[in-house]
């Protein structure tokens, strides 16, 4: 490659995306986000990272412009790595100080630099090639553009446009891809309908059909809505309503998954008509999902089925079939396979649920907040299975049991037609294709949860009393350098400042099931408290106190 035509090529480019005066822009866990108007030049620019990050892993990458369940006025912008996961955090660096390079031949500098201590070889390979997606702001438009001028700015740089499609929905086709499948989206619905369709053909006789009273999905206007239309034409047993689709309200406003579970009240276009119905809530880019039902006489208070439950409701299903495969043991089988099943959580899951988990003999481990601590946890075991509260998560299974499964599904195929096991085996394989194992993903969690209700013949309300939620309470503090905190133990103690850890102690041992923890913001110098205890009063007593705390160590004073 002519390396002074690439670099002319990236002056050009680079002098039509001037960066905004005055702003700096941080790669975090939903990749940089900002009001769309000050964008481009940063959404540019990831473009150009996203091309080289391909060059590098020899793969397909995606780049995702969106911002989930944020104002409809904000964007972002996201890069998935070859395996459908969130960009790798060694490059986040390099993504910051690109974004934040002051001009063009700064930023050339930096390319260039980085291409040598990554050892980016441009010849001999595959060119490089972007997925390109974006949710349905209409900033979303020239934002694309600004990527697509990032990518060719990468001389042989190919930028395949996947249109409007969820954040979840991409990763899945970057995944596919690399792994030489089929990978439209066309592909990803039709996956998705008929593993949903085999799970329920494999429901106990007797038990098809229970549990069928309408669901209500509530789309927080936004792209999630249009893709429920779309797999409404085509799938079977399963009656839903689409509302807050998009069509006339606004994306995020009063409506979606982190509104409802914020707030505890019904999103915009519910009523005294829907109390007591099994209601859903995805999130403006379709990542997060959680269920609830409205009150009576209540004023749109709502009992809120949260991602822990979510979670607890895969476990169990997943447990249940696991156990059948392992009576197998008893008898004589020929190749067996202990799975490993295991629950991965944060600090911020709710107490009662951790405890429930660990009762029902799950192992339960915990990861600092953060998806990529948490999926990376989940990929240790043959089964692993995470969530946060806030309905984002998803289920992992290691390539050696899905193998195992295929000649378990084989060999019983052959001998024992009908049999328990090579049902529990085809449940588990249709699960592993119905969840989206990239990364959490609204619509497959949805149908998953559906497909499992519908197997235990368990209504939303019989579901919910699975456990009681704990109380809780979150407050922040303000603070002058919040990387004075510094915690041990998937964050729920605290190393330093010293002192502080044992003054917590001492307030948490004074209520009934009471635990506290604080942490660090990873974006804003202020430090988060969480207390739960066993009465709201209690847990908000107890943050308070435990605020106070902070502020007399830390506070800025």
């Amino acid at each position: 490659m002519n390396q002074q035509h690439q670099s002319l090529l990236l002056l050009d480019s680079a002098a039509r995306f001037p960066p905004p005066q005055g702003v700096k822009f941080s790669y975090g866990t939903s990749g940089f986000r900002a009001d769309a108007s000050i964008l481009e030049s940063t959404v540019f620019r990831v473009g150009i990272l996203a091309a080289l990050r391909s060059i590098k892993t020899q793969a397909v990458i995606g780049l995702m412009i969106t911002a989930s369940h944020n104002h409809v006025s904000d964007n972002g912008v996201k890069i998935a790595d070859p395996g459908g996961e969130i960009m790798s955090q060694e490059w986040e660096p390099f993504a910051d100080s690109l974004a934040n390079a002051s001009d063009p031949k700064h930023l050339l500098q930096l390319i260039v630099e980085f291409v040598k201590k990554e050892n980016i070889q441009f010849e001999g390979g595959r060119g490089a090639e972007v997925f390109l997606g974006r949710d349905t702001r209409p900033s979303g438009e020239s934002l694309l553009e600004a990527a697509k001028q990032g990518i060719s700015s990468i001389v042989g740089a190919v930028a395949v446009d996947m249109g409007i499609v969820t954040t979840p929905q991409l990763h899945w086709m970057v995944r596919a891809t690399n792994k030489g499948a089929k990978a439209s989206e066309q592909d990803y619905f039709d996956q998705l309908i008929s593993s949903f369709r085999c799970l329920v053909d494999l429901i106990p006789q007797g038990d098809q059909g229970k549990n069928q009273e309408k669901l209500i999905v509530d789309a927080a206007n936004g792209v999630g809505g249009t893709k429920l239309e779309v797999i409404k034409k085509s799938i079977h047993g399963l009656n839903f309503e689409v509302r807050n689709s998009g069509k006339e309200g606004v994306l995020n406003d009063g409506v979606g998954a982190d509104f409802v579970q914020k707030e505890k009240v019904t999103p915009h276009g519910f009523g005294p008509a829907d109390v007591g119905i099994r209601c859903a809530s995805l999130d403006g880019d379709a990542d997060r999902l959680v269920y609830f039902t409205a009150l009576p006489n209540c004023n749109g208070k709502i009992e809120l089925v949260d991602g822990d439950k979510i979670l607890s409701l895969f476990a169990l299903f997943i447990k249940e079939q696991l156990s059948i495969l392992d009576e197998a043991n008893n008898e004589k089988v020929n190749n067996l396979y202990q799975a490993h099943l295991g629950v991965v959580q944060t600090a911020y899951a709710n107490g009662a649920s951790t405890d429930y988990l660990k009762q029902t003999g799950l192992q339960v481990v915990r990861t600092p907040t953060g998806v990529k601590y948490l999926h990376e946890k989940a990929a240790d075991f043959d089964i692993g299975i995470y969530f946060e509260a806030n309905g984002h998560g998803t289920i992992l299974f290691s390539s050696n049991l899905l193998t195992w499964l295929d000649g378990r599904v084989n060999e019983l195929g052959s001998t024992g037609k009908g049999s328990e096991q090579l049902k529990a085996s085809l449940r588990l394989l249709a699960v592993s294709k119905l969840i989206n194992q990239a990364v959490g993903d609204a619509l497959s969690g949805l149908f998953l949860v559906e497909a499992i209700l519908q197997h235990m013949g368990w209504s939303i309300h019989k579901w919910n009393k699975l456990y009681n939620d704990l109380p809780s309470r979150q407050l922040k503090v303000k603070v002058v350098d919040r990387t004075a905190v510094v915690t041990a133990n998937a964050e729920t103690e605290v190393v330093s400042p010293p002192g502080i850890q044992e003054a917590i102690n001492v307030l948490t041992a004074k209520y009934p099931r009471g635990r506290c923890f604080i942490r660090p913001s990873g974006t804003e110098d202020v430090v988060r408290v969480y207390a739960e205890a066993s009465t709201q009063e209690a847990a908000d007593d107890l943050a308070s106190s435990v605020a106070k705390l902070t502020d007399q160590f830390l506070g800025s004073h």
